[in-house]
């Protein structure tokens, strides 16, 4: 029987999906030596310090938590390098420096949501929804110089429903990454590790850093492209779109809730009908009826509520 490798764990992460993994090794009794998390960042209305979902954990853990501001300061290599870590493992960070992924003996791997080589970069949920898959997945890797590229260790499917929103899969794959982490972290300890090299493609779907621009709805396209691209900011960071009700100013809205409804017919793209409890806006091959929606400064309603206390123009559009 080969002997277990004694694994000694910096663990890399800062919101909720990180969690999941970094609570797996503990459940494990892996020995997790240091946390490393963003700094605490000013939020909501009072703009308070709020610490990261990572960080909360780790004190509730009672771990030995890190929060530098520059991966690259002299101060942090050397805290760093005092946790004699052999293996880093990181969960939804940012990207490090050479000499903080080569540092551990048993290297650094990273859990990325989609099955690489697709989906490289920051949104992997939201755009694999965003474009219509049918699939995506988890899989975990060894670090390299450039983003996302490095050897894969593991990988798991799952598939994706037509009604799927990113929160509902962010969550399945918050599971599953810390399924998949467990896993590596099994084979590294063994020393059973077996890699395979990104495969090359040319047609290969980025995952791209969300925006105000690419969050908004292009009422132009057809209904599928505009059905996938809700559901996949669903319910964060939420689909947008200007409301003109024929005042002198566009309200933007945000819509969250759909359904589609294949139609052929003459209206234009953007053209909003009201029947009874409905919603429902005109695009090309159907209508989006909408089944929840946030007006500026108010929150997230459901369509009947929106309805009691609001009243679209004769004219009214979305643009």
């Amino acid at each position: 029987m080969t002997q277990k490798r004694d694994l000694r764990i910096v663990f890399m992460g800062t919101p909720d999906f990180a969690v999941a993994s970094l609570k797996g090794l503990l459940d494990h009794n892996y020995n997790v030596v240091g946390v490393i998390t963003a700094p605490d960042r000013k939020a909501g209305r009072g703009q308070k310090l709020r610490a990261s979902a990572v960080k909360a954990f780790a004190l509730e853990r009672n771990l030995n938590i890190l929060q530098p501001k520059n991966l690259k300061a002299e101060s942090f290599i050397e805290e760093l390098r005092a946790l004699k870590a052999n293996l880093q493992i990181i969960v939804a960070f940012r990207m490090l420096p050479k000499v903080v992924w080569q540092m551990p003996e048993y290297g650094t791997f990273n859990l990325h949501a989609s099955l690489l080589p697709q989906y490289r970069g920051a949104a992997p949920i939201h755009w694999a929804i965003i474009n219509g898959e049918s699939k995506t997945g988890v899989t975990t890797f060894f670090i390299d110089e450039k983003i996302d590229t490095g050897a894969i260790i593991l990988s798991e499917e799952t598939k994706i429903n037509d009604d799927t929103t990113v929160g509902e899969l962010h969550d399945e794959l918050m599971a599953i990454g810390s399924d998949l982490v467990i896993k590596t972290v099994e084979i590294i300890e063994k020393d059973e590790v077996s890699t395979s090299i990104q495969p090359q493609s040319e047609d290969l779907k980025t995952a791209y850093k969300l925006n105000r621009d690419n969050c908004k709805i292009d009422w132009e396209q057809d209904l599928d492209s505009i059905y996938n691209k809700i559901r996949g900011l669903n319910p964060f960071p939420a689909a947008w779109c200007y409301l003109d009700n024929g005042d002198e100013e566009y309200l933007t809205i945000k819509i969250y809730g759909i359904e589609k409804e294949l139609d052929k017919h003459s209206h234009k793209p953007g053209s909003i009908f009201v029947l009874k409890d409905e919603l429902k806006v005109a695009c090309r091959g159907g209508y989006i009826k909408v089944n929840e929606i946030q007006l500026p400064g108010k929150r997230k309603m459901d369509v009947k509520s929106l309805l009691n206390g609001f009243e679209f123009s004769k004219s009214a559009k979305l643009l």
